[in-house]
């Protein structure tokens, strides 16, 4: 208990750090959002808008504690200002938007991949020298060095414009509208496969590795060789005594996966069109909305920390010897 609330203390620190970080590196730079957003309408505004608009994205002459204060207590209320690309759209309904697309796509991706990837290392390691063992590590390393876009384009061009048999673009049919139906909620795996699909083969690879590599040295401990002595079961020895010790690396590297989904497989989204959080911080970039990128890198940074804290939690679960820190 008092390692985990060492480490509470510390995410607490983190949080702040990056919510003052946050505050100020958009401060810090050259021009604001109003002046940005004043520019784009090419005279259309008068010149005393340019003030009201400094009011609305909080960017304003007031000392720069003062703004800060109004800041984090707008943070406090879920209040993340206006967007300047969705203008009058606040940025928490804009990245409410791309949030559940980009959970579900990545978030699908991830969990599938790291599943399929350890057991796959398990199974690959307690039979070394077999089949699995020798094919699929160099094929899932090479298939993996590959980067997302590139796999992406490719099934893209494969499988759904030469074969016709998944949709190019958006994550459902433009003929259906939002609801709780078996058509609509088809119509959204049929769109997901092929993202999905890029996601999951370019990182399968370094999922299966890492628990291989922690299972080989597993496995030669005694107390694997004092439970085959006793004649305890393979499929237990495998799972409860070998696969549960060497997990714990790739559930480090999980909870860092889970917390970056937020951020989106940015590419994978680009070139599929997916309504997601990678292309909202494109568009976000493009027209200069540095609300919106604040929100969303806040969002990333507040997941990344959660997900860290999880992981935590399991360590203890999964470790006993951490309780006795």
């Amino acid at each position: 208990m008092r390692h985990l609330l060492k480490n509470l203390g510390l995410y607490a620190l983190a949080a702040w750090a990056s919510l003052t970080l946050n505050f100020l590196i958009p401060r810090m730079m050259p021009g604001d959002p109003a002046s940005a957003m004043f520019a784009r309408f090419a005279g259309q505004l008068q010149p005393e808008a340019i003030d009201a608009l400094r009011e609305a994205f909080g960017f304003t002459n007031e000392p720069l504690l003062k703004q800060y204060l109004t800041y984090g207590s707008n943070i406090l209320q879920g209040n993340l200002g206006l967007s300047v690309a969705y203008f009058p759209a606040t940025v928490t309904e804009v990245i409410g938007t791309g949030l559940g697309w980009t959970l579900l796509l990545s978030g699908v991706a991830v969990i599938i991949s790291f599943f399929v990837g350890t057991l796959l290392g398990v199974i690959a390691t307690w039979r070394r020298g077999g089949w699995l063992d020798s094919t699929l590590p160099p094929l899932l390393s090479f298939l993996g060095a590959f980067p997302y876009f590139w796999l992406a384009m490719m099934l893209l061009y494969g499988l759904g414009f030469t074969l016709g048999a998944f949709p190019l673009r958006h994550a459902y049919s433009d003929t259906l509208a939002p609801e709780l139906s078996g058509e609509f909620l088809g119509s959204v795996i049929e769109h997901m496969v092929l993202p999905a699909t890029s996601i999951v083969i370019a990182t399968l690879g370094g999922w299966m590795l890492g628990m291989r590599s922690t299972m080989v040295g597993v496995l030669s401990e005694d107390y694997i060789t004092l439970a085959n002595a006793k004649g305890l079961s393979q499929p237990r020895i495998m799972f409860h005594y070998a696969a549960r010790n060497a997990l714990l690396p790739n559930v480090t590297g999980f909870g860092m996966a889970l917390g970056f989904v937020l951020s989106g497989s940015l590419l994978t989204e680009i070139v599929f069109s997916y309504p997601g959080q990678g292309y909202l911080l494109i568009q976000a970039v493009r027209n200069q909305d540095y609300p919106l990128m604040q929100g969303i890198f806040l969002t990333i940074t507040m997941a990344v920390l959660a997900a860290n804290l999880l992981v935590d939690i399991l360590y203890i679960w999964l470790d006993p010897r951490t309780r006795a820190r």
